[in-house]
């Protein structure tokens, strides 16, 4: 017999939503949890600790799309969370999403350093309960789901410029959260009408390469020597 499938539940629209700022940065994620066992081997990407009770929690740091680490990196973030490991402890169990952004990533925002910004801003807006070397995605709006606040959050962005960078006026749009359907939308200021278009071209992580070598010609390192066909034969 087919299995049933009823259909699901429709949430209500004029519920309580979140508007936050977009960052322009790239993906970071911080996993915290407990190993499988206590004969661990140290990954790159994988800091872990002892618990009172003598259990190992482990820390993991991924990008978007991959789990990451100091020489497999995503613009520097595994590298410095691995840095700040004793403070990001603090997060507790559980996945933890956040934007990295700032210095050489995307738009910069003027600064000159880079910055991790947590997206649960229910849980961390609180700067007393928030790893100190961590931020919060600035929120533009909290209240009954209205249109009109949608697009009076970005008004206030193009006229302000960021909220989360005071003095950058290229912000790049707003995040969405309805509590109800806990679902997340995006608005941009620009380009909002090709969302396809944009979707169908996702931003590129970058991915450290090997240095290049003066005495091999510009060749890169890692990639020498070279096996094979030589075309300046044929």
């Amino acid at each position: 017999m087919i299995e049933f499938q009823g259909f699901p539940k429709i949430a209500r629209l004029s519920r309580n939503v979140i508007i936050s700022e977009k960052i322009d940065g790239t993906n970071g994620v911080i996993h915290i949890g407990p190993l499988p066992n206590v004969q661990v081997e140290h990954e790159g990407h994988t800091s872990y600790w002892y618990g009172p009770d003598g259990s190992t929690w482990g820390m993991w740091v991924g990008s978007r799309t991959r789990w990451i680490g100091p020489g497999d990196d995503n613009y520097g973030f595994a590298a410095w969370a691995q840095a700040n490991t004793e403070e990001l402890k603090r997060l507790g169990p559980g996945t933890h999403f956040g934007e990295w952004w700032g210095a050489g990533i995307q738009r910069n925002y003027g600064l000159s350093e880079k910055r991790w910004s947590l997206f649960n801003v229910s849980r961390w807006s609180d700067d007393s309960a928030r790893p100190t070397c961590c931020h919060v995605v600035p929120v533009l709006y909290e209240g009954p789901f209205l249109t009109d606040q949608v697009q009076l959050a970005l008004a206030m962005l193009k006229m302000q410029g960021s909220a989360a960078a005071p003095g950058f006026m290229k912000p790049e749009g707003v995040v969405i959260y309805h509590a109800a359907a806990n679902r997340l939308f995006k608005k941009t200021l620009l380009g909002d009408e090709e969302g396809k278009h944009t979707e169908a071209h996702p931003k590129k992580e970058k991915v450290l390469r090997p240095p290049k070598d003066p005495s091999k010609g510009g060749r890169r390192i890692g990639v020498l020597p070279f096996e094979g066909l030589d075309r300046r034969t044929t």
